[in-house]
């Protein structure tokens, strides 16, 4: 197993209670992961218990799987400039949901878009990045391909041309292992809820009707509230936007979702899509394909019979498979070609 440099000491941030006036639901909140960490739990004495787990669980991610932290386990294989390497069972974890995602995106999304992403600029945390420097972006760095990547079970096999960015699943894999152990934690009983930056998976009994929560809010958005209430009650809702993480170079405006195929900033009509899923990395997953996909994104989700709901960025907005279009419970079908599907021990 490779060995990352000494982990740094940082102090974990506190959580925050949040004022819901339901009594009936605990709610905290902190930063995480670049990010906002949200945790809802009922009954709402639950919520000790859970916010520590959660903690465990964003702690380690961070430290598997984060390219802008030196002491990650991620850091310490690029460092090696390609290889064999035994993974942790966590980074193997990532690395696995990240070539299964784009196997079934057909290469919509692709973990091998790192060094993509450093030459545009995206090369520390995105907080850190000057949003306006003058010199321009480096070349268009296309993406090897996830193919050339090979993992079995543990082992990674990485050529040396190869950096990864797990952007497109890791923060939906995140919270999926954040639900998870807030209910294990409470051995089960009531239900959870765990937000990362807006993609969310729920776990355990939802509070009747499903959980309550707002997507796609993207203030000012034209022609458009910008936000519409849904209810969830199993599963995972991720949304991908072209406008949170944006900044300039020489002038130009780059934005962090990258085709694989041309290294550049996607384009097309979606300012922003919101996609429900089994599992929040297969719509984190979904979300991005789709930003990528471009004109084709409403019939290639329809293919995948994921309910979603795209904004373009005149404000129009779209619904697909069976996405409810005012305050609706969001319905996963059984049928759909993601839905429940088995992880392989080695993707290939």
């Amino acid at each position: 197993m490779v060995n990352p440099v000494p982990t740094l000491t940082t102090p974990t941030p506190l959580w925050q209670r949040v004022d819901t006036g339901d009594a009936t639901v605990a709610v905290a909140e902190r930063a995480a992961l670049g990010t906002g960490a949200r945790v809802a739990v009922w009954p709402p004495e639950s919520l000790g218990g859970a916010l520590a787990a959660v903690d465990g669980v964003l702690g380690a991610l961070d430290r598997q799987a984060s390219r802008f932290r030196q002491d990650s386990e991620i850091s310490a294989i690029h460092r090696r400039g390609g290889g064999l390497f035994l993974l942790s069972d966590g980074l193997a974890e990532a690395i696995g949901v990240a070539l299964e995602a784009a196997r079934w995106t057909q290469g919509l999304t692709d973990p091998t878009v790192g060094q993509a992403l450093i030459s545009l600029g995206y090369d520390r945390d995105f907080a850190a990045i000057d949003p306006a420097r003058r010199e321009p972006a480096g070349s268009p760095a296309p993406a090897p391909g996830w193919e050339q990547v090979r993992l079995d079970g543990p082992l990674l096999r990485l050529p040396a041309n190869i950096r990864l960015d797990l952007g497109a699943t890791a923060k939906g894999l995140g919270a999926d292992r954040a639900v998870r152990a807030a209910m294990a934690a409470n051995r089960g009983a009531g239900g959870a809820l765990v937000s990362l930056g807006g993609d969310m998976a729920v776990a355990g009994q939802p509070p009747r009707g499903g959980w309550p929560i707002l997507v796609a809010g993207e203030p000012g958005l034209a022609g458009s509230s910008g936000i519409q209430p849904v209810r969830l009650s199993s599963g995972g809702v991720a949304t991908s936007s072209t406008t949170c993480r944006q900044w300039r170079r020489a002038g130009r405006m780059l934005h962090h979702i990258v085709n694989p195929r041309t290294g550049l900033p996607a384009e097309g009509p979606w300012q922003m899509v919101s996609v429900a899923a089994a599992t929040c990395a297969d719509a984190n997953a979904a979300a991005t394909a789709s930003i990528v996909a471009g004109a084709a994104a409403e019939e290639w989700l329809a293919s995948t019979g994921l309910p979603a709901r795209l904004a373009t960025h005149d404000g129009q907005v779209r619904y697909v498979g069976g996405w409810p279009d005012a305050d609706g419970l969001i319905g996963i079908p059984p049928d759909s070609h993601v839905y429940g599907r088995a992880r392989p021990a080695g993707v290939r």
